[in-house]
């Protein structure tokens, strides 16, 4: 029996999954604009000789003799190498094609997988090349589904829920850090460890970068501007947090791994921290898989005549060839197999161009590889730009707190109180509408999502009593929405105590009648 063969010999018995091929599509012999769910399946010769097509297959492809006539030219080209690789027994798999279909104004992505057919009583010679296909288009009838269409909504709300918890819990985290490290100041014998306090707070920011990241997306928005950054800080950063995958992880294996930073003075540039740190990590850990046998992992820093800072990664590692190294950028194509995602790579290259940087690989076989980032140096020199609005103190205010989450109510008030403020807390909007019956506040902070009655809500009854209380609104929702005749301030979760010190003073500084 003849079987595709996978890259380790081994005989798959299944090949591919069944798929869902986009409704609308015209198969050439037929007037249908409907297909059932169909794996599209082509067999060649090892010569690229054509055996069989199935119905899905000629549906995208067409029943052309040239079954790949629908490919623009460079991919034609591309076709004829896969198919060659797997003539020689290599699998390939998870090549994404666009196909040019009549019935359609856009192209068809469709994921192709190219699998030599072996007959192991013959030496595992490749007799044939099953060609597999995914269309990731998804059918037409999708979008005019009502049904659908709720269902995509509800998962929507759904996700902004989720990301709202999660703020809550980074919150927390956040909190909590900065409170331990305040103790570590107070009293150094009593915490060991400030350095791993540090990365903990890193991390917690980090995550609430991604967060922010996600919230973006949700809400179709773009980064619109990007603050001073120290780049040599960037990547001492990525050096230490990748520390245990370069130093401590190999050693266990008896495998000794070096990594060294030379950096001089060089200007900041215009960015976003958390996605530069990630370009970094990516590219380190990148150069650690490629020594599976030790070395070395060399990080240079430089500027250029053209005024731009300069990253070099080197390492000693097994290298790449010519082929590979023209493809590493490209999603979903990784070396490493199961262990590869194919996303790493191409995730950098999509940040650094964001940062109008670029990215230079020089390799050799056997010799190790070098990644060569550049970005444009800022105009302004990051140490004479303030990170916070200003990090002097805030006069004491006797503060109201109404969160119903009671780790952040704790933490938000705990913070307030170490820098000298009174602070009075409540779990609910009601709550604290009771508390102002008999206490006077000189601010508000206020959650949005709660029980019973939400921030805003809240905000407004305050309002009709007290028109000249500042009020912040403190959420980690997706839609964090604007200030209004309510709402003074905005302020997103996770908050950090500079954060709030910054607000109490511009809220103060604000206070006066509503018009």
């Amino acid at each position: 029996m003849l079987s595709p063969a996978n890259q380790d010999g081994v005989k798959a018995t299944n090949v591919g999954v069944r798929i869902q091929v986009a409704d609308g599509l015209m198969a050439a012999m037929e007037n249908s604009f409907s297909l059932e769910p169909e794996l599209l399946v082509a067999t060649f010769l090892p010569s690229g000789g054509r055996i069989s097509l199935n119905h899905a297959w000629e549906t995208v492809f067409g029943p052309q003799d040239d079954v790949w006539s629908r490919l623009p030219d460079a991919d034609k080209e591309l076709v004829r190498e896969y198919t060659s690789d797997a003539a020689a027994g290599s699998l390939v798999t998870n090549r994404l094609f666009m196909v040019q279909h009549p019935a359609r104004d856009q192209a068809i992505p469709v994921l192709i997988h190219f699998l030599p057919v072996m007959i192991p009583a013959e030496g595992d010679a490749v007799v044939a090349i099953m060609v597999t296909g995914e269309v990731l288009a998804e059918p037409t009838s999708w979008m005019h589904s009502q049904t659908e269409r709720h269902r995509m909504e509800t998962l929507g709300r759904m996700t902004m829920g989720m990301v709202h918890d999660f703020n809550n819990l980074l919150s927390g985290i956040v909190g909590h850090t900065e409170l331990l490290k305040r103790v570590a100041e107070e009293d150094p014998g009593s915490v060991a460890g400030s350095e791993h306090l540090q990365t903990i707070e890193k991390a917690s920011l980090d995550g609430a970068t991604l967060v922010r990241r996600i919230q973006q997306y949700i809400r179709q928005e773009r980064q619109s501007a990007f603050e001073p950054v120290d780049l040599r800080k960037i990547v001492e950063d990525a050096v230490a947090l990748t520390r245990p995958y370069w130093y401590n992880e190999p050693r266990r294996q008896g495998v000794v791994i070096d990594a060294t930073l030379e950096a001089g003075n060089v200007p900041s540039i215009l960015g976003s921290p958390s996605e530069l740190r990630d370009v970094f990590v990516n590219l380190i850990l990148n150069a650690v898989q490629a020594m599976p046998q030790g070395g070395n992992i060399a990080i240079g820093m430089s500027t250029d005549d053209r005024n731009r800072v300069l990253v070099t990664v080197r390492d000693t590692g097994t290298g790449m060839t010519d082929r590979v190294r023209a493809r590493i950028f490209e999603p979903l194509f990784t070396t490493k197999g199961k262990r590869g995602t194919g996303m790493g790579l191409a995730v950098c290259y999509g940040t650094v161009q964001e940062h109008e940087g670029d990215i230079e690989v020089e390799t050799r076989l056997g010799y190790g590889t070098s990644f060569v980032v550049s970005f444009p140096a800022a105009d302004i020199d990051a140490s004479t730009v303030e990170h916070a609005e200003d990090s002097s103190a805030a006069p004491p205010a006797h503060i109201l707190v109404v969160d119903d989450e009671e780790m952040v109510r704790n933490v938000l008030a705990r913070l307030l109180r170490l820098k000298g403020h009174e602070v009075t807390t409540a779990e609910s909007g009601p709550s604290g509408l009771k508390i102002l019956q008999t206490q006077t506040f000189d601010l508000i902070f206020t959650d949005q999502g709660m029980p019973q009655m939400a921030g805003r809500e809240f905000a407004e009854a305050v309002r009709s009593a007290l028109p000249n209380i500042p009020i912040a609104l403190i959420t980690g929702d997706t839609d964090i929405g604007e200030p209004d005749s309510n709402i003074d301030l905005v302020i997103s979760k996770p908050f950090r105590g500079d954060q709030l010190e910054s607000a109490i003073r511009l809220l103060l500084r604000r206070q006066s009648p509503k018009a």
